[in-house]
């Protein structure tokens, strides 16, 4: 098994000795996948695949814009959402993209947008394909709200989760398809939530989308961002919260951050942090399910580091000294 880190400058491969190699000098990996035979890495600089299992990576398109998550819909069918906020599509294994132009064109999408100073453009940040049927598209839009396609396309609704439109990661049930999560934050269109209950935090849907039920009660800290589902039984859930969009290892006493399991779709949680890491003073930003174990995840930190977090929450470090990491992916 080889674990790959996307970074703030690049991709980076693991070895087990915990030494590592950049294999892809780009800014900004907020994404890495295995999809179609293929590895993805999703950049500041637009979207890389790389077929020899991550040695060499070449452009596969978007090179304008950032793209910040890459999912299959089976049968060589692949998305990619960007910022500015846009929808691609690829019909070859992610060979030649083409955009979802009737996406950008809804008429919500003149309102998304990051509410910092200055205002930054919305982020098509979180796609989820239907496994029972691939014409329905789900679009989390970082601020914006989920736009549903049930249709591949044609139509868009928008749907704010809890009146959220602050979305972060989103994903389906392995074994419920109409299941699906989703990680929010404080955002709103007009500026920053009061940061109480509600306002931030995990939100299910049991009808593909369409109605949403807050899944956070009781769990501080709310912000939620990283995300991942386990594919094996009990299918666990695990999450990364901090206090706040900015918090860092910088902050005084750290980032604050949490890491918390589900394996009942989100009606409990608990704890997957060690003893020093309760809270973690760096905060996670790459999350994804260890393959060698059931219920552990790779997670990455702001700090530079690699970890291997057990269902047992013991910590395992796989690397060190990296450039900030931003998502992980172990491939075979």
């Amino acid at each position: 098994m080889t674990i790959l880190a996307g970074t703030s400058k690049g991709v980076f491969k693991l070895t087990e000795g915990g030494q590592a190699a950049c294999v892809l000098e780009s800014r900004g990996v907020r994404d890495l996948q295995a999809l179609e035979g293929r590895l993805f890495a999703a950049t500041g600089a637009g979207l890389y695949r790389s077929d020899d299992g991550g040695a060499s990576w070449s452009l596969a398109g978007m090179a304008e814009y950032e793209v910040w998550q890459v999912r299959g819909a089976g049968k060589g069918v692949l998305y990619a959402g960007t910022q500015p906020a846009a929808l691609f599509r690829s019909a070859d294994r992610g060979t030649t993209w083409t955009e979802v132009k009737s996406f950008a064109r809804t008429p919500e999408a003149q309102e998304w947008c990051v509410p910092v100073k200055p205002r930054l453009p919305g982020r098509a940040r979180a796609l989820v394909i239907d496994a029972e049927d691939p014409r329905r598209i789900r679009v989390g839009v970082e601020v914006g709200g989920v736009m549903a396609s049930d249709d591949e396309g044609e139509s868009w609704r928008l749907v704010l989760p809890g009146d959220n439109p602050d979305l972060h990661m989103m994903c389906a049930h392995p074994a419920r398809p109409a299941t699906l999560f989703a990680s929010t934050g404080y955002g709103r269109l007009n500026g920053v939530a009061p940061m109480v209950e509600g306002n931030a935090g995990v939100f299910r849907s049991d009808d593909r989308g369409h109605t949403w039920r807050y899944a956070w009660a009781g769990v501080t800290p709310r912000y939620s961002r990283p995300m991942c589902i386990d594919p094996r039984t009990p299918h666990g859930l695990t999450v990364a919260s901090a206090p706040t969009a900015f918090s860092s290892f910088k902050d005084e006493g750290g980032a604050h951050c949490m890491l918390y399991r589900s394996e009942d779709g989100g009606q409990s949680w608990r704890s997957l942090c060690d003893g020093a890491h309760s809270p973690s003073a760096a905060n996670i930003h790459g999350l994804a399910p260890d393959p060698a174990e059931a219920g552990g995840v790779i997670i990455g930190t702001d700090t530079g580091e690699v970890w291997r977090v057990s269902d047992r929450a013991e910590w395992k470090q796989a690397a060190a000294g990296l450039p900030a990491v931003l998502s992980v992916v172990a491939v075979h």
